[in-house]
């Protein structure tokens, strides 16, 4: 599927995915309509839906990812175009959209995936860097723990005690 017909839903679940440094698991609440996410972004923690091709609050996470961001003035009946590159990104990408906001995700997908990416999985799921794996059901955040290395060396850097 070509990232420039990408809207609504289909829309947030590869941005969701295209943040793997901050979203930890995908979900789909209302009946499978809407995504929603679980993870920490910059310390501040997000569980539940995630909707940047509707609310500027979940955009604002791809916006302060951009390190350059031009917009094309706007004419009557054209729509909005951007040119953006983004932190971890490998390339300055344009994109056009309804409005700036729907340009924005789009160019940051792009960046992150090229011009196409597959079908949408429309099951919970967990990242691991670009990838997504089907898991049963999304855990809680408070159950999260790390499993038990018990052929650990001394030495090895682990995570800080919670």
């Amino acid at each position: 599927m070509n990232v420039a017909d990408l809207t609504g839903v289909m829309l947030d679940y590869w941005v969701a995915r295209s943040l793997h440094d901050f979203v930890r698991e995908i979900y789909f609440t209302d009946s499978g309509t809407t995504v929603a996410v679980r993870g920490n972004d910059r310390g501040r923690p997000w569980d539940g839906r995630f909707t940047p091709s509707t609310s500027w609050e979940a955009a604002g996470v791809v916006l302060e990812r951009a390190q350059r961001f031009e917009l094309r003035e706007r004419r009557d009946g054209e729509e909005a175009f951007c040119v953006a590159e983004f932190q971890g990104g490998h390339q300055l990408v344009q994109a056009h959209g309804d409005t700036v906001r729907i340009a924005l995700l789009r160019a940051f997908v792009t960046s992150r995936f090229g011009d196409t990416v597959t079908e949408m999985l429309r099951q919970p799921q967990a990242l691991t860097g670009p990838h997504a794996q089907r898991v049963g059901e999304p855990s809680a955040v408070d159950d999260v723990e790390d499993p038990p290395h018990p052929d650990a060396q001394i030495g090895d850097i682990g995570t800080a005690p919670r």
